[in-house]
């Protein structure tokens, strides 16, 4: 009881001396070494070291580490104190408010809900009080941060920081944002990248002309289009799952006056080719990794510019579209049931890709002008559309009478889909078969739902998935509770996520060394985990 009388004793001297306070220094010792004490002690000096921290500016380091200390203390209720009085430390002082603002950085990992609660309700309060100081702390914990750290800031400023409205995140501080975020794409693994373009769509670079072509030549520059050859391509998953990636994080953005052509080129020249195709992924789920390549592709051709050397693109295209279009087999008198050899979802892509590129260069369809390969072709066609009428005549029976409710179950939704992308297939068919082939029908790819924004364009909504929520953080991060779209296949509904369970599975692993400082940007330094 002495002690705690002494304090409040302390607190008593401290709080009268009025413009004398500078020279009750002992007093404000005091209080600092109480961070050693008992219980009741710490908590009483969580409180009081804020108070009194502008009075004694030779002291700053000193009161700083102190209340750092009662942070780590192994007494939850301690911890929580000294979390919750942590910003009394920064006002009116840029310098602790960045020290502050990286210590809470770094508490963003704690696994405890009620906890990580106070770390976000400080960290927003001391953002409120100086933006600049206080994201500046949460950007050195990017740049020198574990993995798990650098995730947990990236997802901060997503979901709360950039959610604070115009008066808090102001054009200074946006711009602010942008810069530092393009900073951390020089160093960043697969997740981290997804995430920082999320961050930069959210900013008024999502919202102009200007701002979608500035985020595609982000994406292009992480993709290396220029960097990258077929043979390297043959043999290294990681190039792939990079343009993947990157391809995925531009689609949003092109549009008429934003041209795709850079990466539909990439695709025909690089990754089309029969020989380098087989070999994609080989050591993995091969049609996992080519189907998310394909449907990223058939998205993001729709707004390619004219392309040089068409006939030779087209040509790839159509020759991978064969191996998804076998020739008919004498055994297969009814096709009511599809045969497996019919890969409706490649085939989909495809079709879509030559369907676009045939539209958009009509003179450069060489098989057109071949007699044997226009045969060839056109009994695909004819092989592949018997498969799928029967298909989808099955699957209108399987979803005829359903109610509503019934069609929300995941087996019916996934009949759902599977009849969109046949139905697809049906209409795509249908204009191919004419001889020449013509272009007169538009579709919406299976996979896509339409969703406009001021500038018309769709942007699919990035949550984040987490697994602390299953340790009860639900309430905490309720805005990163939703997993990433599964990339597990299922029926004719393949991947529309952005990475593989596998490649997940492994990111935000620490025992994976961080590379940094190598020159250049985005993935060269960094090793993805392999399949």
């Amino acid at each position: 009881m002495d002690n705690i009388e002494r304090l409040y004793k302390c607190y008593e001297v401290l709080s009268e001396a009025g413009d004398k306070i500078s020279e009750h220094v002992e007093e404000y010792k005091e209080i600092l070494k109480a961070v050693k004490g008992s219980s009741k002690e710490k908590r009483l000096a969580s409180q009081f070291i804020g108070n009194f921290f502008k009075h004694f500016p030779d002291l700053a380091d000193t009161a700083i580490d102190a209340q750092f200390d009662l942070c780590e203390d192994d007494d939850t209720q301690i911890r929580r104190q000294a979390i919750k009085d942590l910003p009394k430390l920064c006002q009116g002082n840029a310098e602790a408010t960045t020290r502050v603002g990286d210590t809470l950085a770094q508490l963003l990992i704690l696994d405890d809900p009620s906890e990580l609660q106070q770390v976000n309700n400080s960290l927003l309060s001391i953002i409120k009080l100086d933006p600049k100081s206080s994201v500046t702390g949460v950007f050195q914990q990017i740049t020198t941060g574990d993995e798990t750290t650098r995730e947990r800031c990236f997802k901060f400023i997503a979901t709360k920081l950039l959610t604070m409205g115009p008066t808090v995140i102001t054009k200074d501080i946006e711009d602010f944002i942008v810069e530092e975020i393009k900073k951390a794409l020089q160093d960043v693994t697969a997740d981290e990248f997804h995430l920082c373009m999320t961050i930069l769509g959210a900013t008024k670079l999502g919202n102009t002309i200007t701002g979608h072509a500035e985020l595609v030549k982000l994406a292009t520059e992480q993709a290396e289009l220029n960097n990258t050859d077929t043979d390297i391509i043959a043999v290294d998953d990681e190039v792939v799952e990079r343009f993947i990636q990157c391809a995925t994080a531009a689609a949003p953005y092109f549009s008429k006056t934003i041209k795709s052509t850079a990466f539909v080129a990439h695709v025909c020249d690089k990754l089309l080719p029969i020989k380098t195709w087989n070999m994609i992924a080989t050591a993995v789920s091969q049609d996992q990794i080519q189907l998310r390549l394909l449907k990223v592709f058939a998205e993001i051709i729709t707004n390619t510019d004219k392309l040089e050397n068409a006939s030779e693109r087209i040509n790839a295209v159509y020759n991978v579209l064969l191996e998804y279009m076998p020739l008919p087999k004498l055994s297969d008198e009814d096709l009511g049931d599809a045969p497996p050899s019919f890969q409706f979802s490649h085939a989909e892509c495809l079709l879509y890709a030559l369907h676009t590129l045939g539209k958009n260069h009509p003179t450069s369809l060489s098989f057109v002008e071949d007699a044997e390969k226009l045969k060839d072709f056109r009994a695909r066609l004819q092989y592949l559309a018997r498969g799928t009428q029967g298909y989808i005549k099955k699957l209108e029976e399987a979803l005829k009478g359903k109610s509503a409710e019934e069609l929300k179950t995941e087996e019916n939704q996934l009949k759902q889909t599977a009849l969109k992308t046949t139905s697809n297939i049906n209409v795509l068919i249908r204009d191919l078969f004419h001889s020449p082939p013509i272009f007169k029908h538009d579709i919406v790819l299976s996979w896509i739902v339409p969703k406009a924004t001021k500038l018309g364009k769709r942007h699919a909504p990035i949550t984040f998935g987490d697994k602390a929520a299953a340790n009860g953080k639900e309430k905490e991060q309720d805005q990163e509770k939703k997993a990433r779209p599964s990339n597990e296949q299922k029926f004719y509904s393949p991947p529309s996520g952005k990475y593989s369970n596998k490649v997940n599975q492994n990111y935000g692993n620490n025992n994976r060394a961080r590379q940094r400082g190598g020159g250049g940007g985005g993935y060269r330094n960094r090793r993805f985990n392999k399949y």
